[in-house]
């Protein structure tokens, strides 16, 4: 606890806070990660895509893999942790929130979306890769879920989850985004990521670089953890409501 009241009076005194979240984070709302020892990558190979546009047995395993998961995010709720980030943020104590998860799950906590960057895109919108259109997520999962292997826009075109797949680029404004703000914040936490998936990893050493404080909260070791000013290991969804019943008071007119 004592890292705690240390890290909730850096906290306070900052003038910009960064979050940048992962896996980790929606763990105790029931969504698996994926990528720890056990988990469903080592079982499932990701479709590239490359792959999901060259060929139809891909988009069928694909959409095999996405209509599976989008049922258990469907289930998930916000935990204590989401709800505690939304607090922090209304209060006016975090100014950008940069999350690598999918599953809409800050959203749902109430979280402000001006201050949210859905790194990797979201599984709550699909998009047409043939002719760029959008749609909510209701109608395609709903083809699938009654037998359609591939559901498709009306112009013909495979609808994908709006989510960036392997060999696919972030969107280039929300990655300035998410770098502009890890270079002028003077506290940066990574909450529930074990900080390996590049590029956005590179927020903690921008942050770091530019003289910011930095914060890992995840029970698993990071390549980044002998750089960090704080490391706390304990379970996220108990350390942040604990930082925000310290800090959350709303901030003061200059």
């Amino acid at each position: 606890m004592q890292a705690v009241e240390a890290l909730a009076e850096r906290w306070s005194e900052a003038r910009s806070v960064v979050v940048l979240t992962g896996a980790g984070l929606s763990t105790a709302s029931g969504i698996p990660d994926f990528r720890s020892p056990g988990g469903r990558w080592e079982s499932v190979r990701p479709v590239t895509i490359q792959e999901f546009r060259a060929r139809e047995g891909a988009r069928e395993a694909y959409w095999r893999y996405k209509g599976e998961t989008w049922q258990v995010i469907c289930e998930a709720e916000p935990n204590p942790a989401h709800r505690a980030l939304a607090e922090l943020a209304r209060a006016g104590r975090l100014q950008l929130l940069v999350t690598q998860n999918v599953d809409g799950l800050h959203e749902r906590s109430g979280f402000p979306g001006e201050r949210l960057v859905n790194i990797h895109g979201t599984d709550s919108a699909v998009e047409c890769l043939a002719c760029g259109a959008h749609e909510p997520r209701a109608t395609a999962q709903a083809a699938w879920e009654s037998g359609v292997a591939v559901p498709r826009c009306g112009c013909g075109g495979a609808w994908k989850p709006a989510t960036i797949s392997f060999g696919q680029s972030l969107v280039p404004e929300a990655l300035e985004r998410a770098f502009a703000a890890a270079a002028a914040c003077d506290l940066f936490v990574a909450a529930g990521t074990s900080l390996v998936v590049s590029p956005i990893n590179g927020m903690f050493d921008t942050a770091r670089s530019a003289g910011a404080c930095t914060v890992i909260l995840t029970a698993s070791e990071t390549p980044s953890d002998a750089g960090a000013d704080f490391k706390i290991a304990a379970p996220v969804e108990e350390v942040l409501p604990a930082l925000a019943r310290r800090i959350a008071s709303p901030l003061r007119s200059s």
